[in-house]
């Protein structure tokens, strides 16, 4: 599943479509598509996992989900869920979801939840984690209203560099390690977004995926645990459970 900073990429790549007008919109989708074609794009948004393509009065929103892709200026031999024609090029969604917001999407987002976005808010994320206390830092790292863009990778990468076992309750982390959690969330995206565009990403991965805990050269364990039971990698040793 593509993390925030994918979109980021994503967005900063289909920049040159801003302002100009759909000619032909079409896909399996089953969405009436035909809605967007003569309509102009007003701006290219992300919020957290989803790609955000603004028109007037409405706008489409695209989620990758775990196998979505996308092409721009070339196509798949597979039947894209969404393609957009423009007079200079296209842009074409592949296994994606799609729905249509309508009205601003600052009436459905929150951009302070984003941790790539300028507008994020470490203290709101405190009062929202501070709320949920018996909640498992994995989960609640993943939860998309309090670290939009923050994935599996993120989560796992975020947790062994602040020394958090992923079992360990929000409610029982020290103040101080608390901070580090949030903090960590948003400057790791950061770090995470430049290894990307840089193709080194799996490069800087300390624990997701490993069998050796690069720290104490232990063995590196794999779980399933809380209630997002997504596949989550740590070190017993170097990562305490609070």
């Amino acid at each position: 599943m593509p993390e925030g900073p994918s979109i980021v990429i994503l967005r900063e790549a289909a920049a040159k479509f801003r302002g100009k007008t759909v000619r032909r919109a079409s896909g399996n989708s089953a969405l009436d598509l035909t809605r967007m074609e003569g309509c102009r794009v007003v701006a290219l948004r992300g919020w957290g996992k989803h790609f955000l393509i603004e028109f007037r009065g409405f706008s489409l929103r695209v989620h990758l989900l775990m196998f979505g892709t996308y092409r721009i200026d070339e196509r798949k031999p597979a039947p894209a869920r969404v393609a957009l024609r423009f007079d200079d090029g296209e842009l074409n969604f592949y296994s994606a979801s799609v729905k249509y917001i309508e009205g601003p999407l600052e009436d459905t987002y929150d951009w302070r939840a984003d941790v790539l976005d300028p507008q994020w808010d470490p203290k709101l994320a405190r009062r929202k984690l501070k709320a949920q206390p018996e909640t498992l830092v994995c989960d609640a790292l993943l939860d998309q209203q309090v670290f939009a863009g923050v994935g599996n990778i993120i989560k796992n990468e975020v947790l062994f560099r602040i020394g958090v076992h992923p079992e360990s309750r929000i409610g029982d982390l020290p103040p101080r390690k608390l901070g580090e959690l949030i903090a960590e969330a948003r400057q790791y995206s950061f770090d995470f977004l430049e290894w990307k565009k840089r193709f080194v990403l799996r490069q800087h991965w300390l624990v997701h995926t490993k069998r050796t805990c690069p720290r104490c050269g232990g063995p590196i364990t794999k779980i399933y645990p809380g209630t997002t039971r997504r596949r989550t990698f740590f070190c017993s040793r170097c990562q305490t459970r609070y």
